[in-house]
């Protein structure tokens, strides 16, 4: 098991990692064919597709910029995150990825915890990787940070707090816990968990303990 010790997520610390899960995204999204961009994501009523443009939509969106299209929107952030997929979702799905490759060293950010950058990077990544079947190794210290992140931000805010009432969530890969002693126990790897958190479906068996049919339900 690795320890992992948490430091405090500042914008320098969470960029490197977010440029190099966008990097190893790209490299292999490249290799997907036309057809299987359609493929619904975990994301509810998005495809892989949708889910890219929103990527790219969030790492080229300035704070400015952020708070200019919130205004519009009439501050409901479905509606902004629409607009951001049709702004750069392109015809082409290799047009799209290409648009991601080219903005993988931006640190445009909108004004939010930097921890969200972690959390954008390792679960959208996974709502299309899980679909496709793609596999990917994510570095254990950034997803507890973002996992840590989530269960202490609301739903409503979007992370999972409310999800986890009650629970006492333990990683398997890493010296993280979090909720009550007494707490219903959740068990898994801090991915998984920070999916199930996240409010996405895991697969059949990767959570343990007598809170995880309960948070998987969610």
């Amino acid at each position: 098991m690795q320890v992992y010790l948490h430091m405090g997520t500042t914008l320098s610390k969470v960029w490197p990692t977010v440029h190099a899960e966008r990097a190893q995204l790209v490299d292999d999204l490249s290799r997907v064919p036309d057809a299987a961009w359609s493929t619904p994501s975990l994301c509810p009523g998005w495809s892989v597709h949708d889910v890219l443009a929103h990527l790219i939509d969030a790492a080229t969106t300035t704070r400015l910029g952020f708070g200019r299209r919130l205004i519009v929107a009439r501050f409901d952030f479905d509606r902004d995150n629409e607009t951001g997929i049709a702004m750069k979702k392109c015809a082409s799905p290799s047009d799209t990825l290409d648009l991601l490759r080219r903005s993988i060293d931006a640190t445009s950010t909108p004004p939010a915890n930097p921890a969200t950058r972690l959390v954008e990077a390792f679960v959208h990544g996974e709502d299309i990787r899980r679909p496709l079947q793609i596999s990917a190794t994510y570095p254990i210290g950034p997803v507890v940070e973002a996992l840590t992140y989530q269960c202490r931000t609301t739903v409503n805010f979007g992370g999972g707090r409310e999800r986890i009432d009650g629970m006492r969530l333990n990683t398997i890969d890493a010296e993280f816990e979090h909720g009550p002693d007494d707490g219903q126990q959740v068990s898994g790897t801090a991915i998984d968990l920070l999916l199930a958190v996240s409010g996405r479906p895991v697969p059949a068996g990767a959570l343990s303990g007598p809170g995880a049919k309960t948070l998987v339900a969610d």
